[in-house]
């Protein structure tokens, strides 16, 4: 873990700083100290410097601005952030004031009372009027707003334009020959991973459930069951887990690969092909694929069609037990600022959650556009329940992946428990 404290200042000021913070008084602390030290947890990414980089600029400024206030921040592991946060909201004495959230875990949070009420803040922040209304929707439970969106993401396809070329391949246009090919590329280089894919890597497989036509659950208000044992999700979970043996990606190795190790094996030009996101960019472009690669959109069953994606991204949210409400929320607002978000996008790739500024991006960079077209397309969500959490957190699905691909179970047993699983998570918060 990094600790990255920093007190210089820089030149410019963000825009969304102009103003003193406004106070609100539902913080479960008596206390908003205008002095002191804030903690923030940001999560660590493949290549964390550029990220860095631009998160110090605002604390620089932030530490300005507030005379006697100073900011520590720790880069945390996304694989344990469940854990971390967890510990935090059950100890507020050794917990941060701000942290960055997965859009997955904003209702667990909520139902758990870690995370303040910002509506008022939200709302009286002049940018948030241009947040993309799905953006908006990934911090709002019950009509109230518990963070600020801090960028969005979805993933498509990155590949070795040098490897393709050398083997004389196409560019795979269906899921049918995505798998083929990166068998292909497996028999003419055992080097190499045909397709990096990682037995923990939900939100690289979702699409291939949700193009079969499966579901993870079916509901809404907040009553869910699982979806995932249904004949069309088994499908896709057949189609997935045919791409982890010695023709592809051994599950010896790829059983417990994550969607940041299949990142560092395409970047490392260890795989020909990876299922990465937008935010993936940066990572890539240091890596010994440069200049050798192109991404396009995860094609679905159909010539022509793009796999339907998760529309992932992170939040910043203020916890409820800071003693540092008002500084929290003006931090948070400079973190996820358009300025600061349109850096973050020129820094690590991160789309921007305001509808203008991505529009900017898009218009000057060209490897949006096959993210921006996977928006376009088709976006799915897990479901909007605070059960996501408790089974995002206990490894139900990256478990049932690596049962089937282990051979410790087929797909219909496999699925089926998952799918049990799943429904005690959901009949646990009612």
């Amino acid at each position: 873990m990094k600790l990255s404290v920093r007190m210089v200042a820089v030149a410019a000021v963000l825009a969304t700083a102009a103003c003193a913070p406004q106070t609100s008084g539902n913080s479960s602390s008596d206390k908003d100290e205008k002095t002191g030290t804030l903690r923030v947890w940001l999560f660590q990414e493949v290549n964390n410097q550029p990220k860095e980089q631009v998160v110090d600029s605002v604390l620089a400024e932030f530490e300005k601005e507030h005379e006697g206030a100073e900011v520590t921040v720790e880069y945390i592991p996304v694989e344990t952030r469940a854990q971390r946060i967890k510990a935090a909201f059950n100890d507020p004495r050794s917990a941060p004031d701000l942290i960055e959230y997965g859009n997955t875990d904003t209702a667990g949070y909520v139902k758990d009372g870690g995370l303040a009420d910002v509506t008022e803040d939200f709302g009286a922040w002049d940018e948030a009027k241009d947040t993309d209304p799905t953006a908006r929707q990934s911090v709002t439970v019950g009509g109230k707003v518990y963070g600020v969106p801090y960028f969005v993401g979805v993933r498509a396809l990155y590949y070795r334009t040098d490897v393709f070329e050398e083997l004389g391949l196409d560019v795979p246009k269906t899921q049918a020959e995505l798998i083929a090919t990166a068998k292909e590329i497996r028999a003419a280089k055992p080097e190499l991973y045909g397709l990096a894919v990682g037995g923990a890597y939900t939100y690289g497989a979702m699409p291939f459930i949700w193009s079969h036509g499966g579901e993870l659950a079916t509901g809404k208000g907040g009553s869910y069951a699982s979806a995932i044992d249904s004949a069309a999700a088994r499908k896709g979970i057949e189609a997935y887990t045919s791409l982890f043996g010695d023709d592809n990606c051994p599950a010896a190795k790829c059983a417990a690969m994550t969607g940041n190790d299949t990142i560092t094996a395409f970047a490392s030009g260890k795989a020909a092909m990876a299922i990465g996101g937008d935010f993936s960019h940066a990572a890539v472009e240091a890596g010994q694929v440069k200049g050798k690669y192109a991404v396009v959109p995860l094609p679905g069953l159909k010539a022509g069609s793009i796999a339907p994606a998760f529309a992932g991204g992170n939040n910043l949210g203020v916890l409820k037990s800071t003693t540092h409400r008002t500084l929290a929320v003006d931090l948070m607002k400079r973190l996820a600022s358009k300025e600061a978000q349109g850096e973050l996008f020129d820094a690590m790739g991160f789309l921007p959650t305001f509808s203008d500024v991505r529009q900017q991006v898009a218009a000057k960079e060209a490897f949006v556009k096959p993210f921006v077209a996977t928006l376009a397309a088709d976006t799915k969500f897990v479901p909007a329940s605070p059960a996501w959490a408790q089974i995002d957190a206990g490894a139900v699905l990256p478990t049932m992946f690596q049962e089937v691909v282990s051979g410790k179970k087929d797909v219909d047993s496999a699925s089926a428990d998952a799918a049990k699983k799943m429904n005690d998570a959901f009949g646990s918060v009612g």
